[in-house]
């Protein structure tokens, strides 16, 4: 399966390749200084400086990985103001609570939980994705855990507000 990605994630992924590559020398050059203090199986510089190394070149491998293998939207192909798309604001009324919570449909590379953005691919989202204003919707997260939201509001949005996750 491709992960769906913005021109502007790619963008946004492209930078952080750049940035991090420019990290390189000083993490090569934190490795060499570490070396330097003496025996490596009990020098903790050195394995911390190691590890940021690999973190990093991890990172970048991550992404270029991302960026190969994605498949672009068109994010201005929203269709109508009254459908679910991606970057939407939509407002949810939660019918087992009788509660409203607004959430933003994002790509998996902006998620945060925390904050309401929602991968498209996860059950809420995937579930809400396309559909109009005033649908109810069965959302099935799991064996025990099933619920019906209904969509009470879509505010139209875009991707320049949300920054891409980080690790």
């Amino acid at each position: 399966m491709f992960d769906e990605l913005t021109k502007k994630d790619i963008a946004d992924m492209q930078k952080e390749i750049e940035e991090r590559i420019k990290l390189r020398e000083g993490f090569h050059d934190d490795i060499v200084m570490a070396k330097s203090y003496g025996d490596l199986s009990e020098n903790a510089e050195y394995h911390e400086a190691k590890r940021s190394k690999n973190k990093n070149e991890g990172r970048i491998r991550y992404l270029r990985n991302m960026i190969k293998t994605a498949k672009i939207i068109n994010e201005d192909e929203q269709g109508a103001d009254n459908i679910v798309g991606y970057f939407d604001k939509v407002t949810l009324l939660f019918e087992d609570d009788d509660e409203e919570e607004i959430v933003t449909v994002s790509t998996k590379m902006r998620i945060d939980a925390t904050k309401g953005i929602i991968s498209k691919e996860s059950p809420l989202g995937s579930a809400i994705f396309g559909k109009k204003l005033g649908d109810r919707v069965f959302v099935d997260v799991s064996a025990d855990v099933k619920y019906y939201v209904t969509i009470k509001h879509i505010e139209k949005g875009n991707n320049a507000d949300i920054p891409l996750n980080k690790y």
